[in-house]
């Protein structure tokens, strides 16, 4: 049997989407971040914006913009998903009209929901266009930055059709008027803050529960790419996300790398799945540690990681997956 299917027969085989989800709202930035897409070494997502993208006055034209992106062959590798106005906004309807008709969009990212009752409604309206259209249903993507939608986290991440949540933190600090300081928008107010920090941690913890990605918020520094892996590693080692936005080319590199696995805990990861495969997934012992099921489903998921990452893999490791 399939590692997958002996190592999560009674649990939920989580969601695996690339590790860095990039945005882009203007036309230029759209298609220059198409154009790293196709050139970079590691496959990374690219989020095109309805929401702050589109100019005062121009947001049908932008929204047609955009799907004639989708459409073209620089959309390489259908994997190019579209924020689309909030439900509330009197857009909403027709980003679903211009954009959800496109046969390579990846998914769709919905902002500023206020409860799971404007979610299912607004992801209905979507389902309509893309069953009318003829197409399959497409995955959704949820910002979490009311206060509203973090009280709902959980029964928001245990929707069939939403599959990775995303924090909005600027939102969600200016939802406050005040009573959260401003710089808990970024490092270290934002990973010290007790709200801050239970929103983040509330949202992860609602992802892991439902087998869903958890998508941290954005670095507003681009100039100091050391700031973006710490504030990557930190998410991710304390955090427990595995997605981060980019907002900036330069940030792309840094955020992959951080949700990387490194080369010793690969190498590990190998060496115990290789032995349990051979041990038909019984207990085994490796260094004098003891390892089971449990610590398989670990280091397979590192496995993935790898994979994920585009870090180079042998033949035997790929084989696992």
């Amino acid at each position: 049997m399939h590692p997958s299917n002996v190592l999560f027969q009674d649990d939920l085989l989580p969601v695996s989407l690339p590790v860095c989800d990039h945005y882009a709202g203007s036309e230029k930035l759209m298609r220059k971040s198409m154009i790293l897409q196709q050139e970079s070494a590691t496959l990374f997502d690219i989020t095109f914006d309805c929401e702050d993208g589109a100019a005062y006055g121009n947001e049908t034209a932008h929204a047609q913009l955009i799907a004639e992106l989708l459409e073209s062959d620089a959309n390489h590798f259908g994997r190019i998903g579209v924020r689309l106005h909030e439900p509330s906004s009197p857009f909403f309807a027709q980003d679903i009209q211009h954009i959800c008709t496109s046969r390579k969009l990846a998914y769709v990212v919905l902002p500023k929901v206020h409860n799971v009752a404007q979610l299912q409604t607004a992801i209905k309206a979507i389902a309509l266009q893309r069953d009318f259209s003829g197409l399959p249903a497409i995955p959704i993507h949820v910002l979490i930055e009311t206060h509203g939608a973090l009280a709902e986290v959980q029964q928001i991440a245990a929707l069939k059709s939403v599959e990775c949540l995303s924090f909005g933190i600027m939102d969600f600090v200016s939802a406050h008027y005040g009573a959260i300081p401003g710089n808990a928008m970024r490092t270290p107010g934002q990973f010290t803050h007790p709200l801050v920090m239970r929103a983040k941690l509330d949202i992860a913890a609602a992802c892991h529960l439902h087998g869903k990605v958890a998508s941290h918020n954005v670095t507003t520094e681009f100039k100091d790419t050391a700031v973006v892996a710490n504030d990557a590693q930190r998410a991710f080692n304390e955090c427990g996300y595995s997605r981060m936005w980019s907002i900036h080319p330069d940030q792309i590199k840094p955020i992959i790398k951080a949700f990387a696995p490194r080369s010793s805990e690969l190498q590990e990861a190998i060496t115990i799945l290789t032995a349990a495969q051979a041990a038909a997934w019984g207990p085994i012992q490796v260094n004098g540690r003891l390892h089971d099921r449990a610590s398989y489903r670990y280091y397979w998921m590192v496995l993935k990681r790898a994979k994920t990452n585009g870090l180079a893999l042998p033949e035997t490791a790929l084989e696992l997956l």
